[in-house]
């Protein structure tokens, strides 16, 4: 062994008690992911210090913030492609910086594009590195794990199913849990969310979540709208309540709420978890807002459109390997809500399957007991960020584990 090499055991041991962990988080999501894991981190480790890439909510725990978060948040193709050039600048710049300070252990919360890249680099020169929440491996095609296995020491993973996969290839991934899982109660209020947002508790309820992002707004919401009208046509008395994820989505919604003539439905700025709890049935965009409508345990109906050309390019190519698209069905393993996608994403469609819901009781309770089941499976013991926490401290030298196991 080298004198060098004792000199760098040394310093690590020496740090064992007051780590120094980097973390790089891209969007809002990954602000929160990295805020709550300061927080569980920081209870283990009382001395540690952050630093890297993140946001106000990481700030706030004390985190040394070398860049904000809004570097990273570019979002489209077209916005990506602009901004190649400075996210290549920025990767390098930090690559350089990490390689000198050699944190004890590297983390990148989500921006697999961004940060798989400057894992590799800094797991090739011996830095510990973590990929904290896994990219959907389990949609896309497997051997992906064998490549994010060349970047990150360790993955974190939101879904019980997802370690298997990367076993399959000899990658180290632990099942950390689902941070939503622990943001809602095993058996949600609806009557008190219904106060909450102004609705009355008897009457029927739907909730329509045509997107969060003004993109999917402009493809679904025309749809998702027209549907919840042609609901509202065979169930009297029907409550519509529509969340928006902010102003500009909003008044996209406004819009063709008034080109269409019409003006029954409440709108809420936010509150989207307050909405589907609220709600006896839910009309949604597939992705994270049918994972959220299953821990609110309310039945709901999916749908989703992409361009045609794009839908036929992914199918095409065989880079869809799931035949299901909502994460309650992933999750199921079997057709448990109804998927309307691409043609059969239509008003007629949505509605007759949002009538069909709500006329079948024992349909909607049989949900309800199989989202709960869904939901103890995500949700660990101490909760997901303490659980990352954990997996991340057993990375350090052996007696910094043994003192945080």
């Amino acid at each position: 062994m080298s004198m060098q090499h004792e000199r760098g055991d040394g310093n690590r041991a020496a740090s064992a008690s007051s780590p120094l962990f980097a973390l790089v988080a891209g969007e809002d999501s990954g602000d929160q992911l990295g805020a709550d894991l300061i927080e569980a981190l920081r209870a283990r480790f009382p001395e540690a210090r952050f630093v890297g890439v993140g946001g106000p909510r990481m700030r706030a725990g004390g985190f040394d913030t070398w860049h904000d978060i809004s570097e990273l948040s570019v979002m489209g193709l077209a916005e990506v492609l602009r901004h190649l050039p400075r996210l290549l600048r920025l990767r390098a710049s930090l690559t350089k910086r990490l390689i000198a300070l050699k944190p004890d252990v590297f983390i990148g919360i989500d921006a697999p594009d961004f940060n798989l890249g400057l894992e590799k680099k800094l797991k090739q020169t011996g830095i510990r590195t973590v990929h904290y929440v896994s990219p959907s491996i389990w949609a896309w095609r497997e051997n992906r794990a064998r490549k994010i296995g060349e970047s990150a020491d360790r993955v974190l993973c939101l879904f019980p199913m997802e370690p298997a996969i990367y076993a399959k290839f000899g990658v180290d991934a632990r099942f950390v849990g689902h941070p939503l899982a622990d943001r809602f109660a095993l058996v949600p209020n609806r009557e008190a969310a219904r106060r909450e947002i102004g609705l009355g508790v008897e009457a029927p309820a739907l909730a329509v979540l045509p997107g969060s992002r003004l993109s999917e707004i402009h493809r679904l919401g025309a749809i998702f709208l027209d549907a919840a009208r042609c609901v509202a046509e065979r169930i009297p008395g029907l409550q519509i309540v529509v969340p928006t994820a902010n102003a500009r989505c909003r008044h996209a919604i406004e819009a063709l709420l008034a080109k269409a003539g019409a003006a029954d439905v409440t709108l809420l700025d936010g509150n989207a978890h307050r909405a589907m709890i609220a709600a006896d049935v839910v009309l949604l965009a597939s992705g994270t807002a049918a994972l959220e409508a299953m821990l609110a345990k309310r039945p709901m109906v999916v749908g989703y459109r992409i361009a045609p050309f794009t839908h036929a390019v992914v199918k095409g190519l065989g880079m869809l390997k799931t035949g299901v698209y909502s994460l309650p069905n992933v999750l199921a393993g079997r057709p448990l809500v109804p998927e309307l996608m691409q043609r059969d994403c239509t008003p007629e469609n949505l509605a007759n399957a949002v009538v069909k819901l709500f006329g079948d009781a024992n349909r909607r309770d049989e949900l309800t007991q199989e989202f709960e089941r869904m939901h103890l499976a995500l949700h660990t013991g101490g909760g997901a960020a303490a659980s990352a926490a954990r997996a991340i401290g057993q990375m350090l030298m052996p007696q910094a584990a043994e003192r945080v196991a």
